[in-house]
Protein backbone atom coordinates (compact mmCIF):
# COMPACT_ATOMS: atom_id res chain seq x y z
CA UNK A 1 0.00 0.00 0.00
CA UNK A 2 2.52 2.51 1.17
CA UNK A 3 4.33 1.61 -2.59
CA UNK A 4 1.22 2.58 -4.22
CA UNK A 5 0.83 5.83 -2.22
CA UNK A 6 4.94 6.66 -2.51
CA UNK A 7 3.84 6.75 -6.55
CA UNK A 8 0.96 7.70 -6.72
CA UNK A 9 1.38 11.88 -6.59
CA UNK A 10 4.38 12.04 -9.45
CA UNK A 11 2.05 9.97 -11.46
CA UNK A 12 -0.77 12.27 -10.78
CA UNK A 13 1.12 15.19 -11.41
CA UNK A 14 2.56 13.89 -15.02
CA UNK A 15 -1.02 12.94 -15.81
CA UNK A 16 -1.51 16.48 -15.24
CA UNK A 17 1.07 17.91 -16.77
CA UNK A 18 0.49 16.18 -19.86
CA UNK A 19 -2.87 17.34 -19.91
CA UNK A 20 -2.43 20.46 -19.50
CA UNK A 21 0.18 20.29 -22.68
CA UNK A 22 -2.62 18.93 -24.82
CA UNK A 23 -4.68 21.33 -24.06
CA UNK A 24 -2.63 24.44 -24.82
CA UNK A 25 -1.57 22.63 -28.15
CA UNK A 26 -5.17 22.20 -29.06
CA UNK A 27 -5.66 25.88 -28.44
CA UNK A 28 -3.00 27.05 -30.13
CA UNK A 29 -3.18 25.36 -32.99
CA UNK A 30 -0.98 26.29 -35.70
CA UNK A 31 -4.14 26.68 -38.57
CA UNK A 32 -3.60 30.41 -39.42
CA UNK A 33 -6.99 31.95 -40.25
CA UNK A 34 -6.75 33.47 -43.97
CA UNK A 35 -9.42 36.18 -44.48
CA UNK A 36 -7.86 38.46 -46.83
CA UNK A 37 -11.06 40.65 -47.28
CA UNK A 38 -11.42 43.24 -45.53
CA UNK A 39 -14.77 43.50 -42.52
CA UNK A 40 -17.53 45.81 -44.04
CA UNK A 41 -19.61 47.45 -41.98
CA UNK A 42 -22.94 47.28 -43.63
CA UNK A 43 -25.81 49.22 -42.53
CA UNK A 44 -29.48 47.83 -42.94
CA UNK A 45 -32.35 47.87 -41.17
CA UNK A 46 -34.70 45.79 -40.50
CA UNK A 47 -38.13 46.17 -39.57
CA UNK A 48 -39.33 44.02 -36.55
CA UNK A 49 -42.00 42.92 -36.35
CA UNK A 50 -44.80 44.03 -33.71
CA UNK A 51 -44.58 41.22 -31.14
CA UNK A 52 -47.96 40.10 -29.58
CA UNK A 53 -47.68 40.37 -26.10
CA UNK A 54 -51.03 39.19 -24.26
CA UNK A 55 -50.89 41.61 -21.99
CA UNK A 56 -51.51 44.84 -24.86
CA UNK A 57 -54.89 42.94 -25.17
CA UNK A 58 -56.17 44.10 -22.09
CA UNK A 59 -55.64 47.60 -22.38
CA UNK A 60 -57.93 48.12 -25.52
CA UNK A 61 -61.09 45.75 -23.92
CA UNK A 62 -63.51 47.48 -21.92
CA UNK A 63 -66.45 45.90 -21.54
CA UNK A 64 -69.51 46.77 -19.55
CA UNK A 65 -67.56 49.16 -17.65
CA UNK A 66 -65.21 46.79 -16.49
CA UNK A 67 -61.31 47.57 -16.51
CA UNK A 68 -58.76 45.43 -15.62
CA UNK A 69 -56.33 46.40 -12.70
CA UNK A 70 -53.25 48.28 -12.80
CA UNK A 71 -50.30 48.61 -10.98
CA UNK A 72 -50.27 52.28 -10.37
CA UNK A 73 -50.06 54.04 -6.93
CA UNK A 74 -51.09 57.85 -6.45
CA UNK A 75 -49.23 59.57 -3.05
CA UNK A 76 -50.39 62.46 -2.09
CA UNK A 77 -48.01 64.27 0.00
CA UNK A 78 -48.89 67.37 1.79
CA UNK A 79 -45.29 69.31 2.14
CA UNK A 80 -46.70 72.78 3.65
CA UNK A 81 -47.74 70.65 7.23
CA UNK A 82 -45.43 72.64 10.07
CA UNK A 83 -43.87 70.14 11.96
CA UNK A 84 -44.18 70.58 15.99
CA UNK A 85 -40.68 70.61 17.66
CA UNK A 86 -40.86 68.58 20.65
CA UNK A 87 -37.93 68.82 23.78
CA UNK A 88 -36.23 65.57 24.62
CA UNK A 89 -35.13 65.87 28.24
CA UNK A 90 -31.66 63.98 29.29
CA UNK A 91 -31.47 62.90 32.92
CA UNK A 92 -27.86 61.58 33.65
CA UNK A 93 -27.02 59.81 37.07
CA UNK A 94 -23.99 59.13 38.48
CA UNK A 95 -23.54 55.72 40.47
CA UNK A 96 -20.41 55.04 42.66
CA UNK A 97 -21.81 51.50 43.93
CA UNK A 98 -23.59 48.78 42.82
CA UNK A 99 -26.63 49.22 45.16
CA UNK A 100 -27.23 52.58 43.99
CA UNK A 101 -27.13 50.96 40.62
CA UNK A 102 -29.36 48.09 41.91
CA UNK A 103 -32.36 50.50 43.31
CA UNK A 104 -31.96 52.72 40.35
CA UNK A 105 -32.65 49.64 37.88
CA UNK A 106 -35.58 48.58 40.43
CA UNK A 107 -37.60 52.39 39.94
CA UNK A 108 -36.47 52.92 36.67
CA UNK A 109 -38.93 49.21 35.46
CA UNK A 110 -41.24 50.75 38.01
CA UNK A 111 -41.29 54.60 36.10
CA UNK A 112 -41.33 51.71 32.63
CA UNK A 113 -38.57 53.89 31.43
CA UNK A 114 -35.83 52.84 28.85
CA UNK A 115 -32.30 53.77 29.76
CA UNK A 116 -28.52 53.34 28.77
CA UNK A 117 -25.58 52.91 31.28
CA UNK A 118 -22.29 54.53 30.21
CA UNK A 119 -19.15 53.24 32.12
CA UNK A 120 -15.60 55.58 31.79
CA UNK A 121 -12.81 55.92 34.16
CA UNK A 122 -14.79 57.86 36.36
CA UNK A 123 -17.77 55.92 37.34
CA UNK A 124 -20.57 54.67 36.00
CA UNK A 125 -23.27 57.48 34.40
CA UNK A 126 -27.09 56.25 33.47
CA UNK A 127 -28.70 57.90 30.77
CA UNK A 128 -32.64 58.32 30.28
CA UNK A 129 -33.91 60.27 27.33
CA UNK A 130 -37.92 61.00 27.48
CA UNK A 131 -40.30 63.38 26.65
CA UNK A 132 -42.22 63.42 29.63
CA UNK A 133 -40.59 65.49 32.41
CA UNK A 134 -43.07 65.06 34.83
CA UNK A 135 -41.86 61.29 35.20
CA UNK A 136 -38.43 62.35 34.93
CA UNK A 137 -38.94 65.03 37.99
CA UNK A 138 -41.15 61.91 39.96
CA UNK A 139 -38.15 59.64 39.84
CA UNK A 140 -35.45 62.17 40.61
CA UNK A 141 -37.58 62.66 44.09
CA UNK A 142 -37.23 58.76 44.39
CA UNK A 143 -33.49 58.58 44.05
CA UNK A 144 -32.79 61.21 46.57
CA UNK A 145 -34.56 58.54 48.77
CA UNK A 146 -31.28 56.55 47.48
CA UNK A 147 -28.99 58.81 47.93
CA UNK A 148 -28.31 59.01 43.98
CA UNK A 149 -27.81 62.65 42.58
CA UNK A 150 -29.41 63.27 39.20
CA UNK A 151 -29.47 66.24 36.84
CA UNK A 152 -32.45 66.58 34.72
CA UNK A 153 -31.43 68.67 31.31
CA UNK A 154 -32.74 69.53 27.43
CA UNK A 155 -31.27 67.12 25.47
CA UNK A 156 -30.01 68.68 22.00
CA UNK A 157 -29.31 66.81 19.32
CA UNK A 158 -25.87 66.88 17.72
CA UNK A 159 -25.10 66.23 14.30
Amino acid sequence: MQKILKWFAPVLALGVAVFIVFFLLSINSSEELHSSDPLVYKSEVIPKEQEKVWLNQFSQVEKLGFSYPVNEVYIQVDLNEKTIKTIIYKLSASLLDPYQLFCLKQELKQHQLKYYLQKDKSGIELLIYSKDIDKLNSLIKVLKNYQISATLKPYNEEV
